[in-house]
This record gives structure tokens, sequence and C-alpha cells, in this order.
């Protein structure tokens, strides 16, 4: 690969910024906070001590300022992977591409990223309103067989693949796992556990409407392999944080179990309550 990248590879705004996202380098921190709601990020930054950066283009809104004097910012992403395939692309841009030369810097600097979300549950133990850690995922959405160079295995890997039933979704499948580092200031959550991230909301999640699902028992057998719930944005976030060299974790508020039919009653709390406790351990 050459060092200097073409326009159309590494597009620009008029000001300079990264494409999609709209922002300079100097606009984020080195901690980031995403979230998919756009509405959220506001949601998270009225804790912030100091806001000094807000920018938005389309659904990515970003906010960036200080808490207990440290630098943090809170990002929207939208809905599903092929957002994340563009969030963590030009975030590495940022903050590893000089974008005045667009060439490659000699000097990598690793984003600590944290995703603040909601999940449903297919593990019919796990009650609604609680926080969920996500250790490993796996993408159903097939984005990193888009990408050279990126393999994962483990033992939740492995075991996977071998039990997986569906011939026709299984090449699709990836793989990946948190920080460790960044899971350590949630080990006191309510749950830890394996995380399906889907392409879609309603058939890819079990849901019938018009159209009739893959398999009318696919939540109960994701179960049986070991997942423990689902959401749209975990897989990606990990798997592309591992190939460009950054740390992630997924931290959610399960506000529903599918197999028990419960939905929060006040979910409005629960996000409040999922900021607050996330914000808390971000900030030594």
């Amino acid at each position: 690969m050459l060092n200097k990248l073409a326009a159309s590879e590494l597009v620009l705004n008029d000001d300079g910024s990264v494409y999609h996202l709209n922002l300079l380098p100097e606009d984020i921190a080195d901690k980031i906070i995403l979230v998919g709601d756009p509405d959220r990020v506001a949601k998270v930054s009225k804790y912030f001590d100091k806001v000094e950066i807000k920018k938005n283009k389309r659904e990515f809104y970003t906010h960036t300022g200080t808490l207990r004097g440290e630098r943090i910012t809170v990002m929207s992403t939208g809905i599903g992977t092929e957002n994340i395939d563009i969030v963590m692309n030009e975030l590495d841009a940022l903050v590893n591409i000089d974008l005045i030369n667009k060439e490659f810097k000699t000097e990598h600097k690793a984003l600590e990223l944290f995703r603040m979300g909601t999940c449903g549950s297919v593990n019919p133990d796990v009650q609604v309103d609680n926080m969920l850690v996500t250790q490993n995922v796996v993408g159903l959405d097939g984005l990193m067989h888009f990408y050279q160079d990126y393999e994962f295995e483990n033992e939740f890997s492995r075991n996977f693949l071998e039990k997986f039933p569906y011939a026709k979704i299984k090449p699709m499948l990836y793989f990946a796992d948190w920080s460790e580092d960044l899971g350590e200031l949630y080990k006191d959550a309510k749950y830890h556990g394996n995380t399906a991230t889907f392409p879609g909301f309603y058939a890819p999640q079990g849901r019938q409407l018009r159209l009739k699902a893959l398999d009318d028992q696919f939540l109960e057998t994701l179960n049986d392999l070991d997942i423990t719930n689902f959401e749209m944005e975990t897989s990606a976030i990990y798997a592309l944080s591992k190939l460009l060299g950054h740390k992630a974790v997924t931290v959610n508020n399960v506000i529903a179990n599918r197999r028990r039919g419960e939905f929060s009653t006040d979910h409005h709390t629960s996000e409040k309550n999922l900021i607050e406790w996330v914000l808390e351990r971000i900030i030594n």
C-alpha cells in the first residue's frame, strides 16, 4: 500500500475535516463514548463540566468537553455496522493519518472507545434495566470479510462455529472480544456476556410482521450457543478496534428480554442510570 492517499480514498470537507464526521483532529479526545442515538449525545454531555466542541453532520453528532479535569468525547453513530465502519475509519484517520499531507503517521495512537447502548436479551435469566458488558461478540453482518488481514479465534468462536446450524448465514460470521483493560472498569456490572450483532431489526432479530423470519427458534438457538444478548454495532467496533489498534468495550442497558416477552417499563430512567454508571468509571 502506498503511504500517500488519493483524494478519492481519504475524502475531506473544504475545511479539512473528515468527510462524514465533520471533525478535525483537535475536536476529539482520546476517550470516546459511542452512542447510537443522536439525542443521547446531549444527555451524556450535560454531565460534562464544560463542553468545548459541538459539531454534527447527518446522524453523526459530536460533543467534546471535560469531566473532572479530563477531556472526553461523546459521539453518535446511528444504527448498524455500516455506520460503525465509517465512524471507526474516520476516527482512526483523525489520530493516525496526517490529513494535510494525506500520509500515515509513523507513531500510532490508540483510542479508548466505550459503546454505551441498549440491547435485547435472549437469555431468559437476564433481567431488564440492568447493565450488560460484552466480552465476546459474533457479527452476522459480514463486514469484516471485506478487510484483509483480519483473523480472530478463541474458545467461544470455535464452539459457536462448530454448532451454528444455519448454512446460508455461516459464511458471514466473524468474531472479536473486548479490551480486557477497559472491561476491568466495569467488572461490577450485573451481567457479562456474549453478544450477537445483527444486520437488521426485524427478521435478523427474529421479528415477523408481514415477512417471515428464517426460523421461529432463531433466538433460542443463539441462546443455546451461549449468546446472552443482541444489538447492531458491537461486532464492528470490537473487530475494527483490533485491526486498527484501538481499545473498545461495550456496556449496554438491557431494555428487553425477548424470551420472556418483557420490555422496560421506564427505559428513560434506565438510560440515565447507564450514563451515570458508565461515566463514573471512565474518568479516573
